[in-house]
């Protein structure tokens, strides 16, 4: 099923046409009414839990979950079917889905309410959580494109986390087991990621919902999608993503190896080191003082408008040299050198012409 960044929930009803009626249901609904769909394959003993769209505007785990169900339900999968039972939450927050925003109709960040549940939706994932007893959860998110993966790598295609049990970090039976299935993911990956792929960092926060069904005893996986330069659509990385699902299933059907703690900590910690674009040539004047011949660093701002993502460009830091790296590089034309911007970071670029050279560069529109 091919789409855009935007996965509003109509998109998720179409999908969910063509899957059996005995293996899906409406498990409850957002805070705006609109119903929270759960599919369910599989016969096996082990559980598995898998939530994606907490975040609304994360969506390609969400797409990679279009291609994974098809390729689970396969004939060709039949040792997987029969070990495996999965409870799958394709878009937990169909109310931040329909809106394109991070978090729910409340405004409320859907992560950080593990346990106050002040959220129908959060509510929801944790009834569903102790009604399944899963023996193991995949939460699935999307990142931003400024992550590298390690300190002067390339751009984080991937991430994966095994999320802390307590402050201290320990390395808990359930956070050992998550651990080596990212170790295994990454393995089979590193010829089709050479480098790409990173360790989200794994700070303790009690109130994210990995770090609590972790503290509870539950091995945890955090899915990260990321950016593979160019593609701002996600649609390579809605390829990896796939290849990551079935890289973990091939190993709970064929043994999953212990591997040493240090595999886990040799996968590059994410490094936040890139922006979209970088501008050269650019003239610049802030709080009355101009300087001249600057490069500026741009962020791309994700914005809906009439069922369509539009990439702003934002402003983020200029200077004579830049202590970040860029997706893409261009330089203002001759006629436009002689342009001065009024700097403030966060700010939209608002000339047209230079908004157009943006637009060049990163297929400003879907």
């Amino acid at each position: 099923m091919a789409c855009k960044r935007y996965l509003p929930p109509n998109r998720l009803a179409e999908f969910l046409k063509d899957i059996h009626p005995d293996s899906k249901k409406t498990i409850g609904f957002s805070v705006e009414n609109r119903s929270i769909e759960m599919i369910t394959i599989g016969t096996g003993s082990y559980t598995i839990l898998m939530w994606s769209q907490m975040h609304g505007n994360e969506s390609t785990t969400t797409k990679a979950l279009f291609d994974f169900i098809p390729w689970f339900l396969d004939s060709d999968q039949e040792l997987l079917q029969a070990k495996c039972t999965l409870y799958i939450i394709p878009q937990l927050n169909p109310d931040g889905s329909h809106r394109y925003t991070r978090q729910n109709a409340s405004n409320v960040d859907l992560n950080r309410d593990a346990i106050a549940l002040t959220q129908p939706e959060s509510s929801l994932l944790r009834r569903i959580y102790e009604e399944t007893t899963p023996d193991l959860c995949l939460n699935l998110h999307g990142q931003r494109t400024i992550y590298a993966a390690g300190k002067g790598g390339p751009s984080a295609s991937l991430s994966f986390l095994a999320p802390a049990a307590n402050r201290e970090r320990t390395i808990t039976p359930a956070r050992k087991k998550a651990m080596n299935l990212i170790v295994g993911m990454c393995k089979s990956l590193a010829e089709e990621l050479p480098d790409a792929i990173g360790r989200y960092d794994d700070t303790f926060n009690p109130n994210c919902v990995g770090d609590s069904f972790t503290q509870s005893g539950t091995p945890t996986i955090l899915f990260e999608a990321g950016h593979v330069p160019g593609d701002y659509q996600r649609e390579q990385t809605r390829i990896h993503i796939l290849n990551a699902y079935k890289a973990l299933f091939y190993q709970l059907v064929h043994g999953v190896l212990d591997y040493d703690l240090e595999d886990y900590l040799n996968v590059p910690q994410n490094s936040i080191e890139f922006v979209d674009l970088i501008i050269s040539d650019v003239n610049v004047i802030e709080d009355g003082i101009e300087k001249r011949n600057q490069k500026m660093a741009i962020q791309f701002r994700e914005t809906l408008e009439n069922d369509t993502i539009y990439f702003y460009p934002e402003m983020v830091s200029y200077g004579d040299t830049l202590d970040v790296r860029a997706h893409q590089y261009t330089k203002l034309p001759t006629n436009l050198q002689s342009t001065v911007l009024e700097f403030k970071s966060g700010k939209l670029i608002q000339n047209e012409e230079i908004n157009k050279i943006c637009s060049l560069k990163t297929h400003f529109k879907q």
